[in-house]
């Protein structure tokens, strides 16, 4: 048994991949996710009770018994649980910290016998057994085995000469309306919103055209410079809105990686 805390899109690829290689996968997310790429993030479970990315489907469940009744189905069973207080119950093999908080929220190598963070606010071989670099770049879903991954810069990774840009943040704090869904093409200054903040109803504009690859959730209370939405710049990539992201693959394949060497090892020396 593994458990993955969060189910976001980064997330979601690591759950994808290891249960696509055949490894039973626990998903814990928290009361409200806020995943904008939603279309390819299991955490949609928790509003709609199902999400089926790339042909896998994630259950929500309200239980942790209940989970391997949906393993036996052949789906991915999830559960609101933010604290990882199932891990306690569950003993799974292994922990992976997915949560991408840019800290860490409890994970300890306590847990299980192999434990996984992704990303910045882990330290590898004292918080964790091994932290993946989250970062884009030469490094990006390298296994660091002593140390930790790349701070958060707070700048959004390049995407066809766009970085900042393709980000938009809330303009004030309140209730998001959505005017454009994910895969919507749209132009600079096009209005993809509104933030109703108390009586004020503000427009949420686009700086760069393209396609909304993420768009935070209809009626989702924010507050002011919230990420609400992702704007991917490149003509002709409308299909990648609703797919498992490069990044996503590549950290997932390091996760996998790292299982299936543990695996082995127990095989080799059972007991």
């Amino acid at each position: 048994m593994i458990i993955v805390r969060g189910a976001g899109d980064i997330s979601t690829g690591t759950i994808h991949r290891l249960f696509s290689a055949g490894y039973p996968v626990l998903a814990l997310e928290a009361e409200r996710p806020s995943a904008i790429r939603r279309q390819v993030a299991f955490s949609e479970a928790v509003y709609d009770g199902t999400a089926t990315v790339e042909g896998v489907t994630a259950v929500r469940i309200t239980d942790a018994g209940q989970a391997d009744g949906i393993l036996k189905q052949g789906q991915v069973p999830l559960l609101v649980d933010p604290a990882g207080e199932s891990i306690r119950q569950m003993k799974p093999d292994a922990v992976v910290d997915a949560i991408l908080a840019k800290k860490n929220l409890g994970t300890n190598m306590g847990m299980a016998e192999l434990t996984i963070a992704l990303g910045p606010g882990f330290e590898a071989g004292k918080d964790v057994h091994y932290v993946i670099e989250t970062m884009r770049g030469h490094n990006l879903g390298r296994i660091i085995a002593s140390g930790r991954a790349v701070p958060n810069t707070g700048i959004p990774g390049i995407i066809a000469g766009y970085g900042a840009e393709r980000v938009i943040h809330s303009p004030a704090a309140g209730m998001f309306r959505l005017r454009k869904d994910i895969g919507s093409e749209v132009r600079e200054g096009d209005v993809i919103g509104t933030v109703m903040a108390g009586q004020e109803e503000i427009t949420v504009r686009t700086q760069i055209s393209g396609f909304l690859r993420g768009i935070i959730r209809d009626g989702y209370s924010v507050p002011k410079g919230f990420k609400l939405a992702d704007v991917d710049p490149r003509p002709g990539e409308r299909v990648n809105c609703f797919t498992i992201s490069d990044k996503a693959r590549c950290i997932a394949g390091s996760v996998l990686e790292l299982v299936s060497a543990a695996k082995a090892r127990r095989e080799r020396h059972p007991g």
